[in-house]
C-alpha cells in the first residue's frame, strides 16, 4: 500500500510539473538552439503590470498551452524593466538606469527597446536562428495564443502574404486548447 501511495503521489508530481512553462534565460534558450533548434517564445513582462499577472495565471498555467509551449518552444521570461544583464546576439543590453528603491514602474531594459516593446506584456517569437519573427502585444487567452503559436510553429505565418491571407487563415483555424 505504501508503495502504491508513493507511486500515485510521484505520478501526481510529474503531472503536475507538466503543466508548467519551463522558463529559461535568454542565454539558456540560444544555446539549447545550437543543441535542437526550436523557436523561442519570449514572455515580456513587468512586475506591476496587472494583464501580466493574469497572462501567468490564467494563460501559462493551462496545461494545453504548457504542453505545447515546451514540446515546440524555448520559453523566456523576460522583465523588460529588470536589471538583468543580456548578452544576445553579440550585444550586451542592461538597464543603465534601473532604480531598485522603486516600486512601480522603472525604466525600460535595453533589450526591450531592441525588440521594439512598447505594452506590457508583449510576447515575442523568434526563429530557430533567434532572427525576430514578430511582437504580439496584450493578455491572450489560451486560445488566442494558440492561433499565433501554432502560425509561427509551423510557419504558416510565411505564406500569409496577400490581403485576405490572415483572416482565411483564422477562419479555417481548428482551436484544440481547453480555456
Amino acid at each position: 500500500m505504501k508503495k502504491l501511495l508513493i507511486v500515485t503521489i510521484t505520478l501526481f508530481s510529474i503531472s503536475l510539473s507538466a503543466q508548467k512553462i519551463n522558463w529559461m534565460s535568454f542565454e539558456e534558450a540560444v544555446e539549447a538552439q545550437k543543441v535542437t533548434p526550436k523557436k523561442i517564445f519570449v514572455d515580456a513582462y513587468t512586475v506591476w503590470c496587472g494583464p501580466c499577472k493574469m497572462l501567468d495565471k490564467n494563460t501559462f498555467q493551462n496545461k494545453d498551452v504548457a504542453a505545447y509551449v515546451n514540446e515546440n518552444y524555448y520559453a523566456v521570461k523576460f522583465n523588460a524593466e529588470g536589471n538583468e544583464t543580456i548578452n544576445f546576439k553579440g550585444t550586451t543590453y542592461t538597464n543603465p538606469n534601473f532604480d531598485p528603491n522603486k516600486s512601480g514602474r522603472n525604466s525600460s531594459h535595453q533589450l526591450s527597446g531592441y525588440f521594439g516593446i512598447r505594452a506590457y506584456p508583449t510576447l515575442l517569437f523568434l526563429d530557430e536562428e533567434t532572427n525576430f519573427i514578430t511582437p504580439l502585444p496584450g493578455y491572450k487567452t489560451p486560445k488566442q495564443l494558440e492561433l499565433y503559436l501554432k502560425l509561427f510553429k509551423t510557419d504558416a505565418y510565411k505564406t500569409l502574404t496577400e490581403q485576405g491571407d490572415w483572416e482565411n487563415y483564422q477562419a479555417n483555424f481548428t482551436y484544440e486548447f481547453k480555456e
